[in-house]
């Protein structure tokens, strides 16, 4: 519950959001794979607050964003990140352990080129782990929400009349509609890796269940982690 509260405070607080966030994510990858000794791949690392929490669990840490505003959002780049995109990594073929993406699927135009792209950098027998929030979520349309729910094009208009600007997440360039189901669908069907897990990041233990029904998944799941073992 610490998490979800944590969300809804993003745009006002993003340095208590993204630091609960990546103490999260480091407990819910070793959940999954040990990480001390490992190399890890962040995918869309931002500013570093990934990158302090992995490296203290032991792993070693490269994380790659595409967005010079995002990697310098605490002042500078963070230790190891380097600029690079996640439909096309910088990086070896097998060569990690670990390959890991936080809320950064619905901001890639081609998601399941980005998903493809962190399996093939995986080694055989490694995980990837992504989670992210799909379009129907009550926060789908990040800050336009929940004009979203009336299409992305009318959610940004409206915005843009009321503030006079921009959001940061622009549907159509930076924020795409990526659903549960296409998700699950591509987990299930790729021959890269074998889907392991599903479930909705920011709900306590017994909610789990609600990313097995089509349709209330959607909108009920605030988060999507998907959890996959490289074949």
């Amino acid at each position: 519950m610490l998490l979800f509260r944590t969300f809804l405070t993003e745009q006002t607080d993003p340095d208590g959001f993204y630091s609960v966030l990546a103490e999260d994510s480091v407990r819910q990858v070793a959940q999954h794979t040990p990480l001390n000794g490992r190399t890890i791949v962040d995918v869309g690392g931002g500013p570093g607050y990934f990158s302090d929490a992995f490296r203290a669990a032991g792993a070693t840490y490269l994380g790659i964003d595409p967005d010079v505003g995002e990697l310098t959002a605490r002042g500078e780049a963070g230790e190891n990140m380097v600029r690079g995109s996640g439909t096309e990594l910088p990086v070896r073929s097998g060569s990690v352990d670990v390959c890991y993406s936080s809320n950064v699927l619905e901001h890639v135009s081609e998601p399941e080129v980005m998903l493809a792209e962190m399996c093939r950098v995986t080694k055989p027998g490694g995980t990837i782990f992504a989670s992210f929030t799909p379009w129907y979520s009550p926060w789908g349309g990040h800050e336009t929400a929940p004009w979203h729910f009336l299409g992305g094009d009318y959610a940004r208009r409206r915005y843009r009349e009321k503030t006079g600007k921009e959001p940061k997440n622009k549907f159509g360039e930076s924020l795409f509609a990526f659903s549960v189901g296409a998700a699950i669908r591509w987990g299930k069907a790729t021959p890269l890796a074998d889907l392991q897990e599903f479930y909705p990041r920011y709900h306590p233990s017994w909610a789990q269940w609600i990313v097995r029904v089509p349709g209330v998944r959607e909108v009920a799941s605030w988060n999507l982690v998907m959890v996959l073992r490289k074949r």
